[in-house]
């Protein structure tokens, strides 16, 4: 095992990374910016070390100062969380070089599955439903328009290299292939550097679900059931639950048996997520993410492992702690993303909180590292906390969501506090029935409303 984990990351994965840390007895360094010297993984922390200034470029993304820290501190293993540099090959291959671990897959999976396109290819070798689509980059329009009479329109364009919606367009019929085809290698080229896009068909209303895997990094893996993310603004996810209500126990058993085998057969180490879209009884591959998710929390509840734990002891040698026919799944859980953010015009609402009441009782956790004075910074995600409930069922864990929902509160800034009390009240989400496109447009009649 590990003497001592550098957490390079900041806020409420910070903190959960830390506490994963000192259960297993490891010493544990918190880096942080200027604009984070009050952070509570700061004050938490065995050690700290300040990066650099507020602007995530100089201080979270600088790998030289992350290095540096690790060599002042003796740190031997880097936890990267989710974001800043947590699926960067580059900052793998250099802890490598340092003989720092780093606690996630190996360079080669973290660049593979960061190309879409190569993905796509990958999923398919290995057994992995896939979107219908072009096998490769695509640049001419003739081409595009070819492959999408071939698969039927509408098809959706994306960036090769991209992800949160930039570089997406989407093309109802020939007519509107040529400005989308221009408009997403455009895009692509202006937020990842790279204007290679490919094309897939466009499912009308699909469910996102994805399926939570861990690697032993040689050829065991296993899967711990999917959680549905269908609940998404701009393509970015708000709320998530595990089990899907959309999944029959025989759907979620076959995905997440053909997705442990795939990992196995990649060899691939620590925890993943591969996600599909779901629409009439079929799963389309989309992506591979190499890291540890937002949502993992859900998964947590309705299993009682601890990812980070896992991550930790593969990364150290000491391959899975469970075998599949262990797993258990058990009951329902949610999660929301508490934003500082109107909850109306989604504006950013950094400043001071004043006080900070976070629920509790049976089945309820809240992932933060907020407290009351806390000043929330304004260069960075919005994201201050997740409100995560388990429930025997799913109708339970609805109802003590909605409880939970009122006992929180953050006064001085806006949440989207606000929307997850609407949510929960809808009665399309009481039922289940929801896609990927529902809560924009739920959202777009609020506000004509």
């Amino acid at each position: 095992m590990f003497n001592k984990i550098l957490i390079a990351n900041r806020g409420e994965i910070a903190l959960r990374v830390l506490r994963a840390a000192k259960e297993l007895g490891i010493g544990t360094v918190a880096v942080h910016s200027t604009a984070d010297a009050e952070a509570m993984h700061v004050r938490l922390a065995d050690e700290s070390v300040c990066i650099g200034p507020p602007a995530a470029r100089d201080s979270y993304l600088n790998i030289h100062q992350i290095v540096a820290a690790c060599e002042i501190t003796g740190a031997d293993a880097i936890h990267p969380g989710y974001g800043f540099l947590s699926e960067n090959a580059k900052f793998a291959e250099i802890l490598e070089a340092h003989n720092i671990t780093f606690i996630g897959p190996r360079a080669e999976h973290i660049r593979l599955m960061g190309d879409k396109i190569e993905a796509k290819r990958t999923a398919r070798r290995l057994g992995i439903p896939v979107v219908p689509g072009s096998e490769g980059a695509v640049t001419e329009e003739a081409e595009a328009k070819r492959i999408a009479a071939e698969i039927g329109y509408p098809v959706i364009i994306k960036a090769s290299a991209g992800g949160g919606g930039r570089g997406m367009k989407v093309a109802r019929d020939e007519d509107e292939m040529e400005i989308a085809l221009h408009t997403a290698r455009t895009e692509a080229g202006a937020a990842f550097g790279d204007d290679a896009v490919y094309i897939e068909k466009y499912l009308e209303k699909p469910r996102h679900i994805e399926v939570q895997v861990v690697g032993d990094g040689v050829d065991k893996a296993v899967h711990l059931g999917e959680r549905d993310c269908s609940l998404q603004r701009r393509h970015q996810k708000v709320w998530e639950e595990a089990n899907s209500p959309a999944l029959n126990t025989e759907e979620r058993e076959r995905i997440g048996m053909i997705c442990a085998k795939a990992i196995a057969e990649m060899g691939y180490s620590g925890a993943g997520t591969i996600e599909f879209l779901y629409e009439d009884g079929e799963f389309y591959f989309i992506e591979m993410n190499t890291r540890l998710q937002v949502e993992h929390p859900v998964t947590e509840a309705i299993t009682d492992i601890d990812l980070v734990n896992e991550q930790i002891r593969v990364a150290s040698g000491g391959g899975l702690s469970v075998r599949q026919d262990e797993i258990r799944f058990h009951g329902h859980a949610i999660e929301c993303r508490i934003n500082a953010e109107d909850p109306r015009t989604f504006v950013p609402s950094p400043g001071t909180i004043t006080h900070f009441h976070t629920p509790g009782g049976v089945g309820v956790r809240v992932d933060s590292g907020c407290y009351t004075g806390y000043r929330i910074p304004p260069y960075y995600d919005s994201l201050i906390g997740k409100l995560i409930v388990h429930g025997r069922n799913r109708v339970e864990c609805l109802m003590r969501l909605r409880r939970a929902l009122d006992e929180f509160v953050v006064d001085g800034i806006n949440t989207t506090l606000p929307l997850f009390q609407d949510l929960v009240a809808n009665q399309d989400i009481a039922n289940g029935e929801y896609d990927i496109h529902w809560l924009e447009k739920y959202l777009a009649a609020k506000s004509q409303g």
